[in-house]
């Protein structure tokens, strides 16, 4: 799978690199001509392409790097700042083991009254956090040296270690939007989306410590029956989706004004895997821009979630929030640059879930520069979310149990698996800078910190593109 996908996009970066070079001569000749609108922002035409580095940095994966190119069709104009077609290839990889190989296309006048969005993309992580079930009631130590009776050869960094596993994942998406007869910002969608999950154990070649004879909570989980044998390993999940969408914002990327509202419900048939794990969730998303100076000042605010409404997901499959549109990188949920910033990544895991963002949008200046129309905007904001649908939680509470025979643990040290705390909101706080080109490419520095320790401590840091929402 690795080589087609490698070849792919090989493929597809000499295409548009190629598509760049007639781009760059085509808006060599536009230079002469220029227009401007009301606002004095130079307005775009045509193909507008932007190969860059990717540079980045998140507290919870490390440092970035790579390439992407991002390529933008606004045909005659009239639209701007809004386009006809939207294209991105990302080529990354973070310092602590994830690799990222994506490309999606938005596409709004390829299909007349339509919007289409295809997705592709394969992903490793080699520490990939696993912070257990159902929030709160799984307990979260930052000093896990109480556990020296897990392992053979203790030593200090098995802190880093005790909450990761192992997962690769490859995940497809399209979704087909049309607007309804009646009703201006009404409309109806349907998608279909295919994931494949590769998950184990924390692999990692360290000749300093011996990982191999630690114990994660992945195995612990594993081998008290909260995971079950047929889904340890990952599977395969294929979704149907239908969603009902009011959308009445003034940009997709960049808005100031309006809202956003979808209503998911997705199938998910297990005819490939026969596992016994088919289910249905439904989600819903709710979205607002409310402008306080013109175009200036926003409060902007996000509610999302998710529950399961029938059947068994298997554990692997909870982490994703299936949404109709993939606008991040990852779909993963709650904790971390997604969705709960500042709070450990995947803490917050249960059959169902919300969360809330809310944050100020100020455009502290503007300016053009290279031919091109800036902003510079900072986001105060504040964000929460919690388990609304437990998940396996009476045999959680009975898993020690199952294994307490095997490990010499003092009573104190035997809530690993269940702590007995009821789940409540995990919070966080936080401010990012933005700097926003053409309305459509944004490049982003966010920092935040959970105001609990049980969900982490210390400062998060999250570099990288686009508003959250």
């Amino acid at each position: 799978m690795k080589k087609h996908l490698l070849s792919l996009l090989s493929i597809l970066l000499m295409t548009f690199a190629l598509q760049a070079q007639d781009t760059i001569q085509n808006n060599d000749k536009n230079k002469k001509e220029k227009i401007y609108n009301e606002k004095g922002e130079l307005i775009k035409k045509g193909w507008n392409v932007g190969p860059l580095p990717v540079v980045g940095y998140n507290s919870d994966l490390g440092f970035q790097y790579g390439a992407c190119v991002d390529i933008f069709n606004y045909g005659d104009g009239s639209r701007y700042p809004k386009f006809d077609y939207k294209m991105n290839l990302e080529v990354s990889a973070y310092t602590k083991g994830s690799v990222n190989l994506r490309f999606y296309g938005d596409y709004y006048s390829l299909i007349p009254n339509s919007r289409l969005f295809v997705d592709a993309g394969y992903f490793t992580d080699k520490r990939f956090e696993f912070y257990g079930f159902n929030g709160f009631a799984s307990p979260y130590y930052n000093d896990l040296y109480i556990m020296n009776p897990l392992m053979e050869n203790f030593n200090a960094d098995y802190n880093s270690i005790f909450y990761r596993m192992d997962r690769k994942q490859f995940r497809f998406n399209s979704s087909l939007r049309r607007q309804f007869p009646f009703g201006k910002n009404l409309y109806y969608g349907v998608g279909l989306s295919y994931f494949n999950y590769n998950t184990g154990r924390i692999d990692i070649e360290n000749k300093e410590f011996a990982y191999d004879q630690q114990k994660s909570l992945y195995e612990l989980y594993r081998e008290s029956g909260l995971i079950k044998e047929n889904e340890a390993d990952g599977g395969n999940v294929t979704q149907l989706k239908l969603a009902f969408i009011y959308d009445s914002k003034n940009h997709d990327s960049d808005p100031t004004n309006g809202a956003y509202f979808e209503a998911t419900v997705t199938a998910a048939p297990d005819f490939i895997d026969g596992d016994g794990y088919s289910h249905a969730t439904f989600n819903a998303v709710w979205q607002q821009y409310i402008p306080i100076v013109k175009e200036n000042l926003t409060f902007a605010y996000r509610l999302v979630t998710q529950n399961v409404i029938a059947g068994d997901i298997p554990y692997y499959a909870m982490f994703n929030a299936n949404m109709l549109y993939y606008k991040k990188m990852s779909t993963d949920a709650i904790g971390g640059a997604n969705s709960v910033r500042g709070i450990n990544r995947n803490r917050v895991i249960g059959a169902g879930y919300a969360w809330l963002n809310a944050e100020l949008r100020w455009k502290v200046t503007r300016f053009q520069f290279i031919n091109q129309n800036w902003n510079v905007a900072l986001n105060p904001f504040f964000d929460a979310g919690m388990v609304t649908q437990s998940y396996r939680l009476e045999e959680q509470e009975a898993a020690w149990s199952v294994i307490e025979k095997e490990y010499n643990l003092s009573e104190n040290e035997k809530n690993l698996l269940y702590s007995g705390e009821k789940e409540g909101l995990h919070t966080s706080a936080g401010c990012g800078l933005k700097l926003i080109m053409n309305k459509n490419f944004i490049i982003s520095a966010e920092a935040a910190k959970s105001l609990d320790a049980r969900d982490g401590e210390g400062l998060r840091v999250y570099i990288g593109f686009n508003y959250l929402f």
